[in-house]
């Protein structure tokens, strides 16, 4: 999703309150609202094409694909955010808010833009990070091929890994190894943006 900031500043009661029936999708981070708005072409298809990857890699396993549909919350900082996909592994643990949150997420992907990519690398990595359930917070790029996992580590530091081009890239936490190919399939064939 491309984030917008906003000036819009409300209390957590006022979000939760007023979330269920908002019309758009919108992240609350210390009382701050950032409004996500419409993607590119490109970024629609990349977020398509490692939905459908992922959901192939993990069938029949313990982890499951949630899309950009489905909340996570950040217990450790506060913030609720839409990730462009996120998956747990064993029985979700959700809460009972509406709509309700994922709080155990194990890995989150965000499908990078221009607009959204300074937040998605910087303040929000940051909060996701502090998430104890998240092994893995991965970055797609939308105008290359590229994909960045940041991986937590036993002594939870943080370590990076890199695939471009038509190389693959490993997540270890879900046990995939993930080829960009099938991350990238048809985007070549976009109209120059």
């Amino acid at each position: 999703m491309v984030a917008t900031t906003t000036t819009t500043r409300m209390t957590l009661a006022e979000y939760l309150a007023t979330e269920a029936d908002s019309p758009e999708k919108r992240e609350f981070v210390n009382g701050e609202i950032i409004a996500m708005s419409g993607v590119s072409t490109a970024h629609a298809l990349v977020q398509a094409n490692l939905t459908a990857t992922l959901v192939g890699h993990l069938r029949g396993g313990p982890c499951r694909v949630l899309t950009s549909d489905h909340r996570v919350r950040i217990d450790e900082t506060g913030m609720y955010a839409y990730p462009d996909l996120s998956v747990f592994c064993g029985k979700p643990r959700t809460s009972t808010e509406r709509p309700p949150s994922l709080l155990n997420p194990t890995v989150v992907f965000e499908v990078l833009s221009e607009s959204s990519e300074r937040y998605d690398r910087g303040a929000k990595a940051t909060h996701y990070r502090r998430r104890e359930s998240l092994q893995a917070y991965v970055l797609v790029a939308s105008q290359e091929k590229r994909v960045e996992v940041f991986a937590r580590n036993p002594d939870s530091s943080w370590t990076l890994t890199e695939a471009t081009g038509e190389g693959t890239v490993r997540l270890t936490p879900l046990g995939v190894d993930l080829p960009l190919a099938e991350v990238y399939a048809g985007v070549d064939d976009l109209p120059a943006a």
